[in-house]
């Protein structure tokens, strides 16, 4: 028999269906069903009527938000500073904000919990703060590759004819630097905003338990055997990952050209 190419593709769908199709099958079964397997949406009565599932989605997209803002404020500056070749020339720098993901992720969120405790921040005293800190520090180079990536194919004659043409920098950078970022923003935004609303260890470790997320609860849920709630958390977290999927779907990045 003939070996084709598309064999190729065999291994890749074996590993979809089972460890991406099947588990969302699943959740969606348990979603909507009870515990004898019946269809039911008592789980989506529950999450709607009970105001403590409200405060923990509302809590979390405002964490969310805040550390996705606080990432991109902080990435945008040090993707440019790694991109521009008149000061990094070589990958090093860039593998030093790179390096933290290489890491094991209960590693650097107790590493972080200590830091935080050693300089007075601490679970039992400000929860809120210490989550955010850990949420922006684990996330960080998530919003800086992407970024970079980017910002590696600005296209400098573009920026230079603006500024030619009398742009002051503000408007060089709203005008022409922005608009050719928004490929790698919108990656940032993906990578960073519904992870942060499903990430349990994050919280409950440098929160000391005083702040729960969308991630803790629904980890809870399927501790104490309660998967059909949980399942149904899982699956409003899917909806909003499909909704920013769909937002950012044509969005094509530009190939031109270099930054510096």
């Amino acid at each position: 028999m003939k070996f084709k190419r598309k064999y190729l593709a065999i291994p890749y769908a074996i590993f979809l269906s089972l460890f991406v199709i099947i588990p969302i099958g699943l959740i969606i079964f348990y979603a909507f069903t009870d515990a004898s397997g019946a269809l039911s949406f008592d789980a989506a009565k529950n999450f709607f009527t009970n105001k403590g599932n409200w405060d923990v989605l509302l809590v979390s997209l405002f964490i969310a938000l805040e550390a996705t803002l606080l990432c991109l404020l902080i990435g945008f500056p040090i993707a440019y500073f790694l991109a521009n070749k008149k000061y990094n020339k070589n990958a090093v720098l860039v593998m030093l904000f790179i390096m933290p993901m290489w890491i094991n992720f209960v590693l650097r969120t107790t590493a972080t919990r200590d830091i935080l405790f050693a300089i007075g921040i601490n679970g039992g005293n400000y929860p809120y703060l210490a989550t955010l800190i850990g949420m922006v520090y684990n996330y960080l180079p998530f919003v800086i590759l992407p970024l970079y990536t980017t910002m590696l194919k600005l296209d400098k004659s573009q920026i230079e004819a603006c500024a030619d043409l009398g742009a002051n920098p503000t408007q060089v950078f709203f005008k022409s630097i922005l608009p050719q970022s928004l490929p790698g923003i919108i990656s940032a935004v993906t990578m960073t905003f519904v992870p942060v609303m499903s990430s349990y260890v994050i919280s409950d470790a440098l929160s000391e338990g005083n702040i729960a997320l969308v991630g803790n609860f629904i980890y809870l849920n399927f501790a104490n055997n309660q998967w059909n709630n949980g399942s149904f958390m899982a699956f409003v977290l899917l909806i909003l990952v499909a909704i920013s999927m769909f937002a950012t779907k044509g969005e094509k990045e530009e190939t031109r050209g270099g930054l510096w």
